[in-house]
């Protein structure tokens, strides 16, 4: 146990003292954050002001659109036809052609010929200013007093509960299970990224010759051993410090974009009142958005989660980075780990690409199976565990059969590592790794 510790140690901080590890620290949550907030600041940014020609077929019924302008867009009232709207449109500065037809008040329908794509900001707003007249056309139209028609307008919200036998609920969300999804693709990126260098660690070990140094004092099992928990502890260093910058730059960026360039007037203007509550408290940071019992903070058993998340970081590694260890003893160079990467990689991507469909349907056989399965478990469970749904001996027999799988394929990927580690210039195959399981 000595040595392991020794190797564990040297492993650690040979990495850990690397530049690469300090500037992947450092610029990882950069990226992550980064590359978030441009998706959302891409997304909502309008890059110019929308002009609108509005041809309206029941002309004036919809010439209040004027008074409705904004910033962002401005409506101008005429009373052209589609096709000479259409033809002012090439050879203008409008940037569209606002059509409502005849039939609008039945078929709820209206076009808009642009040159350039709006903003899905700025659709929703000239939307909803459309609703609101063929609204108020459809009040007059059948007699109906507004203030009547706003007491008898109601919205259903269906809100799923799980009621288990001993009467605890507990409120499923699909926002809990993308909470699950995420966690799940971070154990999915560090399997693949620490494993491989666990492989790559054990192959330049391997063509430099220096292994033949060190097993003259260490087991070749120890040595295996040793690089792999290593390296978790790496990925576990490196795991921490991007949690805590990636959340803290997420959450100056948020302020700066939202301050800057989608304040709550110009926000409100291009959303309903409560939307722009929203937006409104999440600009300002207020406290009581941040209590609220809904919020999705507290819709999560963090505990749980990141408890959970630990054990099957760990398990989901340690399984997958021995049969990584196991592929670097029998090759001479990374080009030849090819033949051997894609059956064991297989499983981890065929589990991430399905945790999408069991978001959907948590409780469905896939689902079940998935996160029984130790190859596809850490990444599948914790969308479930998420939701929180989970029964307790599936979370168990899950865990032992991680467990297993992972003592298993250390005895495995160690009868090949002792064998492979000394083994050069012949190519390998899945009939001489076969042969080194039986020496």
């Amino acid at each position: 146990m000595g040595k392991i510790s020794l190797i564990i140690q040297r492993e650690y901080l040979t990495r850990v003292k690397k530049k690469s590890f300090l500037v992947l620290s450092l610029l990882g949550p950069l990226l992550i954050a980064g590359m978030m907030m441009l998706v959302i600041w891409m997304g909502m940014a309008e890059n110019e002001n929308q002009k609108l020609i509005v041809v309206d077929d029941l002309n004036p019924a919809f010439a209040m659109l004027k008074s409705k302008s904004t910033r962002n867009v401005k409506f101008v009232y005429t009373d052209m036809s589609l096709d000479s709207a259409k033809a002012k449109l090439l050879e203008s500065d409008f940037t569209g052609v606002l059509y409502l037809p005849k039939n609008i008040l039945n078929a709820k329908a209206a076009q808009l010929f642009f040159k350039k794509h709006p903003s899905s900001f700025v659709l929703r707003s000239i939307e909803k200013k459309v609703e609101g007249i063929v609204e108020s056309l459809n009040l007059v139209q059948f007699g109906i007093d507004r203030e009547d028609f706003y007491k008898v307008k109601s919205t259903v919200t269906l809100h799923p509960v799980l009621f288990s036998k001993s009467g605890e609920e507990e409120d499923l969300s699909k926002e809990k299970a993308y909470v699950g999804f995420a966690f799940g693709l971070v154990i999915y990126m560090f399997i693949f990224l620490y494993g491989v260098q666990v492989m790559r660690g054990v192959i330049e070990e391997k063509t430099s010759r220096i292994v033949e140094i060190i097993i003259s004092s260490v087991k070749p099992f120890q040595l295996m051993m040793g690089k792999i928990v290593g390296v978790a502890l790496v990925g576990l260093t490196q795991i921490a410090i991007w949690v805590a910058l990636t959340f803290g730059i997420m959450a100056i960026g948020q302020s700066v974009i939202y301050e800057s360039n989608f304040g709550v007037d110009k926000v409100a203007e291009q959303m309903t009142p409560e939307m722009a509550k929203k937006v409104e408290a999440a600009n300002a940071f207020n406290t009581k958005a941040l209590i609220d019992e809904d919020n999705i903070i507290f819709m999560i058993n963090w505990p749980i989660m990141i408890g959970w998340f630990l054990f099957f970081f760990l398990g989901g590694y340690l399984l997958y980075s021995a049969l990584f260890a196991a592929i670097g003893s029998a090759v001479d160079s990374e080009t030849d780990t090819q033949q051997f990467m894609l059956p064991v990689t297989m499983p981890l991507v065929f589990a991430y690409v399905m945790s999408v469909f069991i978001i959907e349907n948590p409780e469905g056989p896939a689902a079940f199976w998935l996160s029984i399965v130790p190859l596809t478990s850490p990444i599948v469970m914790m969308v479930r565990v998420a939701m929180g749904n989970v029964p307790i001996w599936e979370m168990l027999l899950s865990s032992v059969l991680l467990i297993a799988a992972f003592v298993f394929t250390v005895w495995l990927s160690g009868r090949i590592y002792r064998t492979g580690i000394l083994m050069y210039g012949k190519k390998v195959s899945y009939r001489e790794i076969w042969k080194w399981l039986w020496y």
